[in-house]
């Protein structure tokens, strides 16, 4: 019987663990939104989400990639205090076309340095665009994350169609034709939606904490059918 309870608090200690650890991913990456936009949208706003996932080092320099084949025009970095933003420019393969004229340059690199992210939070990075581009289907934003004791993070590996996802996944914004979402979807994210993507994320994380607690009354339950057998096999 001991044999058994020691079994079962050791399959109870190992679920509740593989819980902790998918939780834990599942929030460490740096993220972008939102997740999509209409091809071709204007005048938006993307947001990069910089979580710090060392117990003993703060993040002290971020920097995302911007695609150069499918280019972000017009792009604006918002301030952020505390931290300095570096932009540079790259000459565009292929130049775009718009009604304004032909546009050879585009942003392909930010960096932030200056500021620091202590473990246990995060810092958002907001950069604004005039247009998205309406020939891709998706963008992929590669992202380096170095940390106080030297160690960088990178956020470069893109999953193919129906592989799940990497280990170190590069933030993506989905892109979807416009006759699927509308004008709305071309605007940046309301107030309401950013609540409605913190209720996501708060959603989550109440999700896994809720498959924790269902994995320690398993547990409970298991040791008292362990006891109540006892029981009656001593009144035996």
């Amino acid at each position: 019987m001991s044999t058994t309870l020691r079994r079962a608090g050791a399959v109870t200690a190992l679920a509740a663990v593989g819980v902790l650890t998918a939780a834990g991913a599942a929030f460490a990456h740096v993220t972008v939104h939102p997740e999509s936009y209409a091809k071709g949208a204007t005048d938006g706003t993307l947001t990069f989400r910089v979580p710090d996932e060392e117990d003993t080092a703060s993040t002290t320099k971020v920097q995302i990639f911007l695609p150069t084949d499918h280019p972000l025009l017009g792009v604006l970095v918002a301030p952020r205090d505390g931290w300095s933003a570096k932009v540079t420019d790259t000459k565009l393969k292929t130049p775009v076309t718009t009604d304004d004229g032909t546009i050879t340059d585009a942003v392909s690199e930010i960096t932030w340095t200056g500021g620091k992210i202590e473990a246990g939070q995060y810092e958002d990075f907001d950069v604004a665009f005039g247009q998205l581009p309406d020939d891709t289907g998706q963008l992929a934003f590669k992202a380096l994350q170095t940390y106080s004791d030297g160690k960088t993070v990178r956020w470069i590996e893109e999953a193919a169609p129906g592989d799940e996802e990497p280990e170190n996944p590069a933030p993506v914004v989905r892109l979807t034709a416009k006759e699927d979402t509308g004008a709305t979807a071309a605007a940046p994210a309301t107030s309401k939606e950013t609540a409605a993507d913190s209720s996501d994320s708060t959603a989550r994380g109440l999700g896994a904490a809720g498959l924790i607690v269902g994995v320690l009354g398993l547990a409970a339950a298991a040791f008292a059918v362990v006891r109540t057998r006892s029981a009656g096999s001593r009144g035996a």
